[in-house]
């Protein structure tokens, strides 16, 4: 019992400090109010526990656990915890558990501290706590909240001033690269070595560690390929081919766990038939730019990628938020559109990403395969995102039309999709 007591003082006096420091204000609501379990998910660093830590504090009074510390993740019997805290916290009936995906059966915890009339606020950086898992792990209602690293409004916001158009133009720059990892932004840190190295914790501790993976030399260049090749369509077999993975089931696996810790996630090419979804190549993206920089194998930035993974970035928070469905299109003859957004049973958009504009080579290319994607797909909302053209326009290929919006990538990331 001592030792709980010890380990959750030294969190607390580390909370303390914690909550001194500069705090830049999150995207979303965790409802207080409401009697119902809050989980927060999202990459490791992301700044989920500050974000919870944030609310809490107007409340007055609550509790903090950390379970990310293998002192408590070895414990038996979890009363003694509860004991703990309201010794050190004056009985709380608000708590934050961070990292709770860390204790065995949490599950079984929180839903009797639930029944028992407390408030609680769970993190986890696994998403095994998404809302189809959670539905199955907690009894009653839950609220998720997703928190990425920074988006490019809340990059803006590190300054707390206003911003001209130009202005804003070399943030996105800055931004494309660096990312939106809070830490190093907030605190001026070496933003390369920190998301090298955390990208590695990410891979051995979260992956390797909890997975016991007894060659972790496979996942390391898996994920080496991965973040070399972002944007890129991608096969198991391809995958395990270029990789010295053993087997493609490996290789599905691996990546599995790889979604699973917020580092890349994947795409499926649209088909009506949810079969051929399934059998056709994905497309693979990563969680932040700052990790493309920091570890793939890149002799200058390819700003075309790093222009299409931001825009993938945004849509995919929409859809871990159950907002709509994300796809690429491509037909028969090898042309693609880069996105396209699903809600219910229609097409609501879809969307090319083209960092250069210039060459009527390149213009022929995306526009075409808008406008066959259009027809086919039966959607009249069509967007090119450029680096910094702005029009809209009605093209036309062999008889076929549609109205285009031209938008710049830094005008279309701070609205809302």
């Amino acid at each position: 019992m001592q030792a709980i007591r010890d380990a959750l003082l030294l969190q607390k006096r580390e909370l303390e400090t914690r909550l001194k420091e500069d705090y830049v204000e999150r995207q979303g609501d965790l409802k207080l109010s409401q009697p119902i379990i809050k989980v927060i998910i999202g990459p490791r660093r992301a700044g989920k526990s500050f974000f919870a830590l944030h609310f809490l504090r107007k409340t007055g009074n609550f509790g903090y656990v950390n379970f990310d510390d293998e002192k408590l993740t070895a414990i038996t019997n979890y009363d003694e915890i509860i004991t703990s805290l309201n010794s050190l916290y004056d009985n709380p009936k608000e708590i934050l558990f961070d990292e709770i995906q860390n204790l065995e059966k949490w599950e079984i915890f929180v839903n009797r501290l639930q029944r028992q009339g407390f408030n609680l606020v769970l993190t986890g950086s696994n998403s095994h706590l998404l809302s189809k898992e959670l539905a199955t792990h907690l009894t009653g209602r839950h609220l998720l909240v997703l928190i990425l690293p920074f988006s490019f409004k809340e990059y803006l916001r590190l300054d707390k001033r206003e911003h001209t158009s130009t202005e804003i133009r070399e943030k996105l720059s800055r931004y494309l690269i660096e990312g939106g990892y809070p830490e190093p932004l907030v605190k001026n840190l070496d933003r390369h070595e920190y998301i090298s190295t955390l990208f590695n914790a990410i891979v051995y501790k979260d992956i390797v560690k909890r997975y016991k993976i007894r060659n972790p030399s496979e996942i390391e260049n898996l994920a080496f390929y991965l973040i070399s090749n972002v944007a890129q369509e991608y096969s198991y077999r391809s995958l395990t081919k270029n990789c010295g993975v053993k087997s493609s089931h490996t290789t599905e696996k691996y990546l599995g766990y790889l979604e699973e810790a917020f580092i890349f996630f994947t795409i499926n090419r649209f088909d009506y038939k949810v079969k051929e979804q399934l059998s056709s190549n994905k497309k693979v993206y990563c969680m932040d730019n700052g990790f493309i920089q920091a570890k793939a194998f890149k002799v200058s930035p390819d700003w075309g990628k790093l222009y299409e993974n931001l825009v993938a970035i945004k849509l995919k928070k929409e859809e871990l938020q159950n907002h709509f469905q994300v796809y690429y299109w491509k037909n028969q003859q090898q042309e693609e559109v880069d996105f396209v957004v699903k809600e219910g049973t229609k097409i609501r958009q879809l969307i090319q990403v083209c960092f250069s504009f210039k060459k009527l080579e390149t213009q022929n290319r995306e526009i075409r395969a808008l406008v066959k994607a259009s027809q086919e797909l039966k959607c009249a909302n069509a967007i090119v995102i450029t680096e910094n053209l702005e029009r809209e326009e009605e093209v036309e290929w062999f008889g076929d039309k549609v109205n285009i919006k031209f938008i710049p990538l830094w005008k279309w990331l701070l609205e809302e999709v």
